[in-house]
């Protein structure tokens, strides 16, 4: 049981690195405020698929 919430926290880290990479790439990006506002709650609200749909169609960094 103990390996089980391991996983869950090391999987919940990982997707907390994820999204906080995807927020500050997002805002270095040279798209307008309106889009990194929109890109922000969605990782924000929806870290997992925020996530994974900011990795193909978001904007990328200067």
């Amino acid at each position: 049981m103990n390996m089980n919430f391991s996983g869950m926290g090391l999987w919940g880290f990982l997707v907390l690195v994820a999204d906080i990479w995807a927020i500050v790439s997002t805002v270095q990006s040279s798209a307008t405020t309106g889009k990194k506002v929109l890109w922000i709650l969605l990782i924000a609200f929806l870290p997992v698929l925020g996530f994974v749909l900011w990795l193909f169609l978001g904007p990328r960094g200067r």
